[in-house]
This record gives structure tokens, sequence and C-alpha cells, in this order.
């Protein structure tokens, strides 16, 4: 009797421990992290993942604006993927180094996007050296029942290092073989002179 009132017991704390990162489970938003040269342009997207129903969404961006300059805020795939939405790509301020208010919705009467995708593009311009953090916050996510949807956010950075110094435009191989001929050339007359 003993027995079996302990493995009941075991039996129900595995079960338990099985269902917890099931009930647990929340989407994931996180900006991209990369690495760039001064003066390039790159888009760094806001992707999510593991969201069930994503209907709408909101949040702010933020950065380092003495080494990159926010130029372009646009759609990413992964809300439209569900039906025609809303987007809007908020407000940019460069000196603060702030998108705010980015924002995007899906229109109707239509269950919301669920999965892994890109939620926002942010172009940027790498305008000095150093590591820039990008993150995110005044977040939220709504189902297609306008209910908050749970997540955590994960930072990301952008590290930007001096541009590459061109080299010197140097012979092509056949310039490099005619430069080569012609020297042979050269030693093959002066050796003929002398024979």
């Amino acid at each position: 009797m003993r027995q079996s009132r302990i493995v009941s017991v075991v039996v129900v704390l595995a079960a338990a421990l099985l269902f917890v990162p099931l009930l647990t489970a929340q989407a994931v938003i996180s900006p991209g992290s990369t690495d760039v040269f001064v003066n390039q342009v790159f888009t760094l997207p806001v992707d999510i993942a593991g969201v069930s129903d994503l209907y709408a969404f909101q949040f702010d961006l933020a950065f380092d604006p003495t080494i990159l300059q926010l130029l372009s805020v646009f759609e990413g795939g992964f809300l439209p993927s569900a039906g025609s939405t809303i987007f809007i790509p908020g407000a940019i301020d460069n000196i603060g180094g702030t998108a705010t208010a980015t924002a995007d919705t899906l229109v109707g009467d239509i269950p919301g996007a669920s999965g892994d995708g890109d939620l926002v593009y942010f172009t940027f311009q790498a305008i000095d050296t150093g590591a820039s953090a990008v993150s995110l916050s005044n977040e939220f996510l709504l189902d297609s029942s306008f209910n908050f949807i749970p997540f955590t956010t994960v930072d990301g950075s952008v590290t930007v290092a001096p541009a590459p110094t061109p080299e010197p435009p140097g012979l092509s191989w056949i310039g490099c073989f005619a430069v080569a001929g012609m020297l042979l050339a050269r030693r093959w007359r002066r050796a003929r002179r002398r024979a």
C-alpha cells in the first residue's frame, strides 16, 4: 500500500514537471546582434519566437546615437503572413537614440500569427566605432481577443569596427604574366647578343 502511494506521488510529480515548461513557455522578442564597419548601412531585425495568435504589438527601441544613426523603420513579414495589417513605424530620434511607438496590427476578425518571424526591420548607419546595446521597452503583445500575451525580451547589440583599408590596386594575373614575359624576352635578347 505504501509503495503504491509513493509510486503515485512520483508519477504525479513527474507529470507536473513535464507540463510546467508548457505552461510557462513564453514568446521571446529580440533585436538582432551584428558586427559592422564604420559608414556601413545595415538592417537589424526585431524578431519574435514561440508566439501564438499574435494580433498586434508595440514597442520602443533604444540604441547609442554616438555609434548608430537610425535611417528607417519598416514592417517585417511575420504579422502580414496572417492577413492585412496597419503598420506604424513610430518616431525616430537620432539625438536621444530611440525609435518610439513602433506598432503593427492585423485588421478584421481573423486569428493572429503564430510561430517565429521578423516583426520589424530597422535600417541603421554605423557612424563611429564601438559597441551599442539595442534594447526594447514599453512593449506589449495582444492576441486576437485583445488579451495580453506574456513574453520575455532579449537585448541585441551592434559592434562597429573601423572600416577596412582598401588595398592598392595590384597587377592582375595577366599583367603579372605579361611583365614576366617581357623580362624573360629581354634576358633572352641580351643572352643572344653576348653569344
